[in-house]
């Protein structure tokens, strides 16, 4: 199958072969004739399938072709508000779709004018940007709502909605913000709403959001990620890391951790040894995480130490290996980490570090992960990094609590029971 065949016009035909495309994925052929005509979309692929430009295509197309509504002049800004809006959870996928519209833009005689807005920056530049007006907005939901209260656009003149990553747009943390934007929106548009997965609650967001939509669930061949869980020590976690590095010569490596303190300490003991690394966290500047990007992309840096913050709407061409120095918390969060290799059918490696004396029992938490996923990863050790201690059966199943470290729930209840003592004792005087 070929995009001419799905129905873009020539104009769009030219934007795609200049930028790489050369058959569209599974998502990109069920979805593009669907948001060509104007019907609500209900899509659910994997990470890595080409989401993205299945939306932001046809997107494209029907703002150049259609006339443009409400007062609205497509190109010009004569309004503040956008015919477009795409809801993204985090800034990293917010650019990237920002990037790919204005990419593809640029190529159209008529070119719509794409705004980007999210949060942790200054809201004065994206205010600024937005007095000559947007065609399409692509925004995180508080920064939208941050530009809504500075009367920096209106939402009236919104012709079609884009939920991208649909799942984590409904965690506690969004959910509110998402509920108070669609609130704002004229109930004529067409609604798209796009996700990894489907869990109850995207479902029920989308029997109330989308009017008789065309449904389209891809279930590809599982990407080609090779699975790999290495049993060590917690110290032997960095010098096993640069043993790998060195070992593998992959072109570029993309290292989990859980915190910016971790992220930084492991990027700068890793450059200290000759390593082209690089950090990325949620409190550097835009400016910087996009130059890291930039530099892994353009392989000046090779290693990305990266919090959560890369799991998802990081796409890096030929990302050949993920490493859980730190596992994730959930098994969804560990399915975006690795998504970020073997994308676009190229072969990828994902390997995590299981501490076997980790106080947390990262064994039994790795347990939970192969549960969720429906796939058991066999353990390994790396010659030269043989840990200590292996887990028993009863520790990697939950059976046996670490004594290294008490609960918070145990501290309490020793500081409840010292209490009652205390008093006991004074009464009993």
């Amino acid at each position: 199958m070929s995009f001419a065949s799905l129905g873009l016009s020539p104009a769009l035909l030219r934007a795609v072969r200049e930028q790489g495309y050369h058959a569209p994925t599974a998502i990109q052929a069920a979805a593009l004739p669907a948001v060509l005509s104007g019907a609500d979309v209900l899509a659910i692929a994997q990470t890595g399938s080409g989401k993205t430009a299945a939306f932001a295509l046809p997107l494209l197309q029907r703002l150049v072709a259609s006339p443009p509504g409400r007062g609205q002049v497509i190109g010009t800004g004569h309004r503040p508000g956008p015919r477009a809006l795409v809801l993204a959870p985090t800034r990293e996928l917010a650019a990237q779709t920002a990037e790919l519209l204005r990419d593809v833009a640029a190529l159209l005689m008529h070119r719509p004018r794409v705004a980007l807005a999210f949060g942790g920056v200054s809201i004065n530049p994206q205010l600024m940007a937005l007095r000559g007006g947007c065609d399409v907005m692509v925004a995180t939901p508080g920064r939208l709502l941050d530009l809504l209260d500075h009367n920096g656009l209106t939402l009236a003149g919104v012709e079609m909605l884009v939920l991208d990553e649909a799942d984590r747009l409904l965690n506690p943390g969004f959910a509110d913000e998402l509920q108070r934007v669609l609130s704002l929106l004229p109930r004529q548009r067409q609604s798209l709403l796009f996700s990894a997965t489907l869990p109850p609650a995207v479902q029920q967001l989308a029997d109330a959001l989308l009017h008789d939509p065309v449904r389209i669930e891809i279930e590809e061949a599982p990407p080609q990620i090779t699975q790999r869980a290495i049993q060590l020590d917690r110290a032997q976690r960095l010098p096993a890391l640069r043993a790998l590095l060195a070992g593998q010569g992959w072109a570029r490596a993309l290292v989990f951790v859980a915190s910016r303190y971790t992220a930084e300490l492991v990027a700068e003991k890793l450059a200290a040894h000759g390593f082209k690394a690089g950090v990325l966290h949620g409190e550097l500047s835009q400016g910087a995480r996009r130059d890291v990007l930039a530099a892994l992309k353009e392989g000046s840096v090779k290693v990305l130490v990266a919090t959560d913050v890369a799991a998802r709407g990081l796409h890096v061409e030929a990302l050949e290996a993920v490493i859980n120095y730190e596992l994730p918390r959930s098994a969804a969060d560990y399915t975006h980490r690795i998504g970020r290799t073997g994308r676009a059918g190229a072969q990828g490696v994902a390997i995590s570090f299981i501490c076997t004396d980790s106080a947390e029992n990262a064994e039994s938490h790795f347990r939970l992960i192969e549960k969720r996923q429906g796939q058991r990863v066999p353990r390994e050790q790396l010659p030269g990094f043989a840990p200590q201690v292996v887990a028993t059966e009863a520790q990697a199943t939950g059976g046996i609590k670490s004594t290294t470290r008490k609960s918070k729930k145990d501290k309490l209840r020793e500081a409840a029971a010292r209490g009652h003592a205390s008093g006991a004792a004074t009464n009993g005087h």
